[in-house]
């Protein structure tokens, strides 16, 4: 019942609060913690679980994407360069940041612990190559039947 209270009076301060906001901020927010997020796990994987790189991943990445988005429009004759716009797309990278330090298990080393995919970019993998062959039958191509194709769709008269 603590926690009840303060979370259903936050939902009801923020639907009146998101008629405040404009749907281009809201959608530069969105764009932040997507890719605050990327920015995360890539940090993530890269400091082997550290928590306060994987923050800066996110920032970062909010930060490079909000970057690139207002020097795009800053190009444009009907849009133009838009501080709010940028501080809306780290605030985003912000928020994520927050969240998974707030919501991610720690090891005793209060580094992270799991994964957020399965990729490992530290092991290093040993792939197979396939040796191919061609092989020459009595100094004929081999026909379509050895292959493993039927000739019945490919007769030409």
């Amino acid at each position: 019942m603590r926690t009840l209270i303060p979370t259903l009076l936050f939902f009801v301060l923020a639907s009146h609060c998101h008629g405040q906001v404009e749907r281009d901020k809201a959608l530069h927010f969105l764009g932040g913690n997507l890719f605050g997020l990327a920015g995360a796990g890539i940090a993530k994987q890269a400091s082997d679980g550290n928590r306060i790189w994987t923050f800066v991943g996110s920032v970062a990445g909010s930060t490079l994407i909000g970057l690139a988005k207002e020097t795009v429009d800053a190009g444009q004759r009907e849009n133009g360069w838009d501080n709010d716009d940028l501080a809306a797309t780290v605030l985003g990278g912000v928020t994520i940041g927050v969240t998974i330090d707030l919501f991610s298990k720690k090891d005793d080393k209060r580094r992270l612990r799991g994964r957020y995919s399965k990729l490992d970019l530290k092991k290093k993998k040993q792939f197979l190559q396939p040796t191919s062959e061609f092989v020459v039958l009595e100094g004929k191509l081999p026909s379509l039947n050895t292959l493993g194709l039927s000739n019945q769709q490919f007769v030409v008269e």
